[in-house]
């Protein structure tokens, strides 16, 4: 059962075209990497999936539904959560408040001048919870904007996960990590994502396929590929547009 859908979807930006008759498929239940050379269009399918743009042609599909040109904050409600390329945390909030939002955003409650969200301790309980799985319970008091570049983009992935979607997308979770935060956010995302369908736009490679389930390659705003990692590191085109002859 495909989760996500898009057919012949089109984008172009004042007669510049971007996406050229796009057709994705992405399964319940699996890590699906979108990846492709600058240019070739990965984040602006992202914003057109999760509302930001509204597409020129085509059709997103999200759990069976037609939801093209939904806003966010409408598809958010329906299941599907993402995270930014740039770090879009609420920076003078601490990390706790960061996560309680996601947590109160899912139970549908809205804070009003009536109820103080501070007593309600199982709210508290389940942000603590997850401040601990991401190792920043020790700093769950600090605002986000003080945090470290990796602990900012741990932050953001949990954001993402807080509403419980059922729908991940993750653009470039990894940008501007080193090594070690890198592998630590791999980790964080394979734990965090247990049973849950993910789409990922990435540039590295080793994060690509040590995730994926199965990887799209995107080449001037169409698809060029898609099929399991194995499949893709082996297909000439992929190289040749992208990945180079190093991969073999």
């Amino acid at each position: 059962m495909n989760i996500l859908e898009t057919r012949g979807l089109c984008h172009d930006f004042k007669g510049l075209k971007v996406l050229f008759d796009v057709n994705l498929q992405v399964k319940k239940g699996e890590r699906h990497a979108i990846i492709g050379p600058n240019g070739a269009g990965k984040t602006t399918l992202f914003n057109t999936i999760t509302g930001t743009y509204v597409p020129s042609k085509g059709k997103v599909f999200f759990k069976g539904k037609d939801v093209t040109g939904n806003p966010p904050v409408q598809l958010v409600r329906q299941g599907m959560g993402r995270s930014f390329q740039i770090t879009s945390t609420f920076s003078k909030l601490t990390a706790f408040q960061n996560i309680r939002m996601g947590i109160l955003s899912k139970r549908g409650i809205r804070f009003n001048m009536f109820r103080c969200v501070d007593v309600m301790e199982d709210v508290t309980r389940e942000t603590n919870d997850l401040l601990k799985r991401i190792n920043l319970y020790g700093v769950r008091d600090v605002p986000a904007g003080h945090l470290s570049y990796g602990q900012q983009r741990s932050l953001e992935i949990s954001m993402a996960l807080a509403t419980d979607p059922d729908l991940v997308m993750l653009d470039e979770p990894t940008a501007g990590m080193s090594r070690e935060e890198t592998h630590y956010a791999v980790e964080l995302i394979r734990q965090l994502t247990e049973g849950k369908t993910v789409v990922i736009i990435e540039h590295d490679m080793d994060v690509v396929f040590s995730l994926a389930d199965r990887v799209t390659v995107l080449h001037q705003g169409t698809i060029l590929a898609s099929g399991p990692p194995n499949e893709i590191r082996i297909n000439q085109g992929v190289k040749d547009a992208y990945l180079g002859e190093a991969e073999e």
